[in-house]
């Protein structure tokens, strides 16, 4: 079984950072990032998890702005600090194709990985909200599938780049005086319809040769754009049977890109809301969702529709339909909310508290003994190759993961009892790619100046 420990600021749900046992007060405090990549060490994850975006949510409807949005520092130079202080531990950093340039970034993550001794992973999305690119200089978001067309090239610069430096292309031969062999350096002259890149990369290749491409889009163009590059999918499902078919399906798919399922791991969030009993977990699960204001989770809930304002909606009364512009483009996270609100015929406040508390994904309430015994039958069932753990509050609820959980499912033989590798590829079961510049030498090219 794979983890991933999710560091979504003071935790998965909403209002963790209210919890007693949250360090609310730390996100800019590099010691909280750093204690928290310890404790996920000392629990033997795979790696460590850092969601981002460059923008402010929308709110509509209510004077809520500040109480929606917490402080998020740049993930890589988090998890560059969190490097200097762990061994094993793989680091993951999200990063947007749609706000960033291959060159710089394939630079970034190529230096995290050397810097690392080879555990950097890269979360691709593609951005969501209107104001990061008002950020941006722009007045709307490119297109959904603009925005995906922009990302897959995006990643072959990227790809192109990190491969144009071979393996022992850094000679540093005193006797010669060669500190490189120009022989094993090759340029990218990449020109499509979104990037023009010459290269080759100021950076030799890691030691994983790529980071780890990890993905989180689950719309029919997200998950295409997962079947052909991804290499961990971070997803999001409430129920073994929706989790077992979005895996089955990403299999069938992983075909037409001439890939194999070994090739991927799929990681379902979890939410485990952990007590002594059964009782005490359920009770901590009622704190949490009772410390959710009513107007910050109608108003989260109305982003998540496609922006609308849901503020003068009755509250005790089911969803209205929602306008037709809501409803137009992918969004597999409106979806979700949907089916939801249709199976269940929920009230406003009650979906909006559900999905504010980050139940579109699974929460189990329980005992340590609980949590295991549910992760045991999705791997079992063929829901999940793994799970990013996304404890309602930090640092407690990650600390009473490792220190309850993790013994179970060591003692069932469903988890490492020690690092097998010293890289983020290596623990994930993962080849390192080779390098596309040695297996097709017509690719080899002096750069171009431009």
């Amino acid at each position: 079984m794979k983890l991933l420990a999710f560091l979504m600021q003071t935790g998965g749900h909403i209002a963790g950072w209210r919890h007693p046992r949250a360090a609310s007060d730390a996100l800019t405090d590099i010691d909280y990032f750093t204690a928290l990549g310890r404790v996920a060490e000392r629990g033997l994850f795979d790696a460590v998890f850092l969601a981002d975006y460059v923008g402010y949510h929308p709110v509509k409807g209510a004077s809520v702005f500040a109480g929606m949005e917490t402080p998020k520092l740049d993930p890589l130079l988090l998890l560059s600090v969190i490097a200097a202080t762990t061994r094993n531990l793989g680091l993951i950093g999200t990063a947007s194709t749609t706000y960033n340039e291959p060159y710089d970034l394939a630079r970034r993550f190529a230096t995290l990985d050397h810097i690392s001794h080879g555990r950097a992973g890269w979360n691709i999305v593609t951005s969501t909200m209107e104001n990061e690119a008002h950020n941006y200089g722009r007045e709307a978001h490119l297109a959904h599938g603009v925005r995906y067309e922009r990302a897959a090239e995006f990643v072959d610069v990227a790809r192109k780049l990190w491969d144009s430096w071979q393996d022992g292309a850094v000679t540093a031969d005193k006797a010669s005086g060669r500190y490189t062999d120009p022989a094993r350096i090759s340029a990218v002259n990449h020109d499509g319809a979104h990037f023009r890149v010459a290269g080759p990369l100021t950076v030799p290749r890691s030691p994983q040769g790529h980071p780890v491409l990890v993905q989180a889009g689950s719309s029919a163009t997200g998950q295409n754009f997962a079947a052909s590059c991804a290499e961990v999918i971070f997803t999001s499902h409430p129920s073994i049977e929706t989790a077992r078919t979005f895996r089955t399906a990403m299999h069938a798919q992983l075909a037409a890109f001439g890939r194999t399922p070994d090739t991927l791991k799929i990681m379902p969030a979890v939410t485990p809301v952990i007590g002594r009993t059964r009782e005490e977990a359920a009770a901590l699960q009622r704190e949490l969702d009772a410390l959710i204001p009513a107007e910050i989770a109608i108003s989260k809930l109305g982003a998540l529709l496609g922006n609308i304002d849901l503020s003068n909606v009755d509250p005790g009364a089911p969803l209205p339909p929602l306008p037709e512009a809501a409803l137009q483009g992918e969004n597999s996270t409106r979806d979700r909310v949907l089916e939801l609100s249709r199976n269940e015929n929920l009230p406003v406040a009650e979906l909006a508290r559900r999905v504010a508390a980050g139940r579109t994904s699974r929460t189990i309430v329980g005992t340590a003994s609980d949590v295991a015994d549910e992760l045991q039958k999705w791997e079992a069932e063929g829901a999940a190759d793994g799970f990013v753990i996304a404890a309602p509050f930090l640092p407690g609820g990650l600390e009473d993961f490792v220190d309850q959980v993790v013994p179970i499912l060591q003692e069932r033989g469903l988890f490492r009892t020690e690092y097998e590798s010293d890289t983020l590829r290596g623990n994930l079961g993962l080849s390192r790619p080779d390098n596309q510049y040695e297996t097709d030498p017509s690719r080899r090219a002096e750069p171009e100046i431009w």
